[in-house]
């Protein structure tokens, strides 16, 4: 599996590498090749988390390595997605980038595959983790689409403000996809903990920060659907949003560990490692 994982993170950093080159010396024809590489990078961390699946006999989502390679694999799925309808390079590269750094602070991890406690030894794991981290990704290319954005939007010409436009629907689009999957996987958490531990909500300092998450974009969507709102306005909520994703995510891991804290370098904590 560590061959794998090896050929994982050199498909992304090739990708990232071309991306770059393509757009340093805006030549098209490089956008291809880096494209490739980048699906082949997906299919091949779709293939690892297959096999890791397989030889755990469970999710491979319980742990903060492997929630980290989840992570990279939805950021680079929800851009090819993206991508279809909105090719800009430089969101490519931005998310390539966030990829290859998730996958590197993966690394820093340890790898074993460890068996789970009882109460999360359910098919409800699967699908809270899973879902919380499609909402994540959707929130991180949104979030590329946003600095870009506030970049584009500053220049004048013809062309970027054509830009800025197209970066302006992505980040409603990505935002409206991350929103629907977050909500999912807050109430599939709930139902979880209520079978697991008997009740619905705690104020878990994860419980809360996922909420808090969840209605900073609730504000942006209500903003942007009922009061109109378009531009820069928006796009401060989008960064302000995602940076409240990564402090769910990894910060509360540090800062304010509860029963949602990921077994950082060791085995599962008293309460074990809840994946989202």
């Amino acid at each position: 599996m560590t061959l794998l994982f090896n050929l994982v993170f050199v498909a992304y950093l090739a990708a990232l590498v071309v991306s770059v080159v393509s757009l340093c010396t805006r030549r098209r024809a490089v956008e291809l090749p880096a494209l490739g590489l980048l699906v082949a990078g997906a299919v091949l961390q779709a293939a690892y988390m297959a096999v890791r699946w397989h030889a755990a006999g469970r999710a491979p989502f319980s742990n903060m390595f492997e929630s980290l390679v989840l992570f990279s694999w939805a950021i680079v799925a929800v851009y090819l997605v993206v991508r279809v309808r909105i090719k800009l390079p430089v969101v490519g590269a931005a998310a390539t980038l966030l990829a290859v750094l998730a996958l590197a602070y993966a690394s820093a991890f340890g790898s074993d595959i460890k068996p789970l406690m009882p109460a999360l030894q359910s098919n409800w794991l699967s699908v809270h983790v899973f879902t919380c981290f499609l909402g994540y990704a959707g929130f991180a290319v949104s979030f590329i689409g946003a600095i870009a954005y506030l970049v584009a939007s500053r220049e004048g010409s013809q062309s970027r403000s054509e830009t800025a436009d197209a970066l302006d629907v992505m980040v409603e689009k990505t935002i409206a996809f991350g929103f629907l999957f977050l909500t999912v996987g807050i109430i599939t958490g709930a139902v979880w903990a209520n079978s697991a531990w008997g009740s619905y909500w705690t104020w878990d300092p994860k419980e809360t920060w996922s909420l808090i998450t969840w209605f900073i974009y609730a504000v942006y969507l209500h903003c942007r659907f009922m009061r109109g709102w378009r531009g820069r306005r928006a796009a401060w909520i989008a960064v302000a949003g995602f940076a409240s994703v990564l402090f769910t995510y990894v910060g509360v891991n540090f800062l304010l560990p509860g029963l949602h804290s990921y077994a950082l370098l060791a085995g599962p904590s008293h309460a074990g490692p809840w994946a989202a």
